[in-house]
C-alpha cells in the first residue's frame, strides 16, 4: 500500500538557480495555535550542474554546535562559489530546538530514532518521512552534525559506518577523514534501525556523521572545527573549490567495534569520572566510581574498562541513572580501510 504524500510543503524551489532562504512548513493544531504550523528553516543554493550536498544539524534540539555553524553558512555561501546544489537545513527538529531539548517539545518524538517516518504519524514521524522520502533521495552526499548535547560530552569526531556496500563505505569513510576533526571514526551504533544514518544510507548515498563536542553549549574551539569540518566536506565532494585544512595535531583514527565500546551504568547516584576526554584506557581500568546519595559511609561502586582505547565521549552530568552511558572507548588504529 502505497504511503499518502507528504503533509510538508516547502516555500522553496529545488530546482531554481541561485539562493533561496525558506521553510518546511507541517501543518499542525495545537492549544496555542489551532491553525498553526511547524516552521523549518530550508536553504537552497543552487548553481548549475554538479553534485547535491545535504547538510543538516538540529536532528536533537540541545546540540548547538552544528545547528551555529549551518546557520553561519547559509548567511555566508554565495550562489557563484557552489557547483551544483547545497541543501541546508541547520535545525531539522525545529520543536526540539525551540524547547531547548534532545526531544521535541510537541509530541516527546526523538527524530534520530523515528526514520524512515510515517506522514499519518507524529509529528516528529512525519518530519522524518518528508527527509526520507523527499529531500535524500535528492541528494548525492549527506552530512549529519551531532554532538552530545546536555548530557554528553563527545571527543570531536566526524565518522562513517561499516557498511555491506565496500564502495559506499569507502566514499563515507573519505569524507569523515576529510571533514578534518581531530578524530576520524569507524562507528558502531547501538541499534542503528530508526537512524536518520540509516535512512540516508539504506538509498546508497554517501553519508558522513560527526559529533562535535556536547554539553548543551558550544566553545570556540569546537566551533572551529565544526566550520572547517563543513567546509572541508563541501571542498572534498566537488561542491566549492578550496584546499582541504587539516587539524592543528595530527588526526586519530578510532574503531568501535562492537558494543564492549559503550560502558553503560546499572546503578543510581553521584558520576565520578576517572579519566579524561582523549585519554588512553587500559583494559580493567577503573574507569568511573558511582556513589549513593542517600547515605554516607558506603564504598562506591566501581566500573572497569572492557577494552583497550581512548576515551572519546563521557556522561556531562555528574548525576547518573541506571541504563546511562557513562562513558564510550574507541580503539586507536594505524588506518580505517577494511
Amino acid at each position: 500500500m502505497s504511503k499518502r504524500p507528504s503533509p510538508v510543503s516547502p516555500t522553496v524551489d529545488f530546482e531554481v538557480d541561485g539562493i533561496q532562504h525558506g521553510f518546511l512548513k507541517l501543518p499542525i493544531s495545537t492549544d496555542e495555535s489551532a491553525w498553526g504550523a511547524v516552521m523549518i528553516p530550508i536553504t537552497v543554493i543552487n548553481n548549475g550542474a554538479g553534485p547535491t550536498a545535504l547538510l543538516t544539524a538540529g536532528n536533537h534540539g540541545d546540540e548547538y554546535e552544528g545547528i551555529t555553524a549551518l546557520l553561519k553558512l547559509s548567511n555566508t555561501l554565495r550562489a557563484e562559489d557552489v557547483r551544483g546544489r547545497v541543501i541546508i537545513v541547520p535545525i531539522m527538529n525545529v520543536p526540539a530546538a525551540t524547547a531547548g531539548k534532545r526531544t521535541s517539545g510537541l509530541d516527546g518524538g526523538n527524530l534520530n530514532r523515528s526514520f524512515p517516518g510515517d506522514p499519518n504519524g507524529s509529528v516528529t514521524e512525519q518530519i522524518a518521512d518528508y527527509f526520507t522520502r523527499e529531500l535524500v533521495p535528492m541528494c548525492d552526499v549527506a552530512l549529519d552534525l551531532h554532538s552530545g548535547g546536555r548530557t554528553l560530552d563527545i571527543l570531536p569526531f566526524a565518522a562513517a559506518h561499516r557498511l555491506d556496500d565496500a564502495t559506499q563505505e569507502a566514499q563515507s569513510l573519505a569524507g569523515a577523514v576529510s571533514f578534518g576533526a581531530p578524530v576520524a571514526m569507524m562507528m558502531f551504533e547501538l541499534d542503528a534501525t530508526k537512524l536518520y544514518d540509516t535512512a540516508v544510507e539504506s538509498q546508497g548515498k554517501t553519508f558522513v556523521t560527526t559529533e562535535l563536542g556536547g554539553g548543551g553549549t558550544t566553545t570556540p574551539e569546537r566551533m572551529v572545527i565544526a566550520e572547517r569540518g563543513v567546509r572541508n566536506f563541501l571542498i572534498h565532494y566537488g561542491l566549492i573549490e578550496g584546499t582541504l585544512e587539516a587539524p592543528a595535531e595530527p588526526q586519530v583514527y578510532v574503531d568501535m567495534p562492537d558494543a564492549s565500546c559503550y560502558v553503560q551504568s546499572e546503578h543510581s547516584g553521584l558520576l565520578e569520572l576517572v579519566f579524561a576526554l582523549g585519554e588512553t584506557v587500559r583494559r580493567g581500568d577503573v574507569i568511573a566510581r558511582i556513589y549513593d546519595m542517600t547515605r554516607t559511609g558506603s564504598e562506591p561502586i566501581v566500573y572497569h574498562a572492557q577494552r583497550d582505547g581512548v576515551l572519546v565521549a563521557r556522561r556531562f552530568p555528574a548525576q547518573v541513572n541506571m541504563g546511562d552511558t557513562i562513558a564510550v572507548i574507541a580503539k586507536v588504529v594505524d588506518r580505517l580501510a577494511r
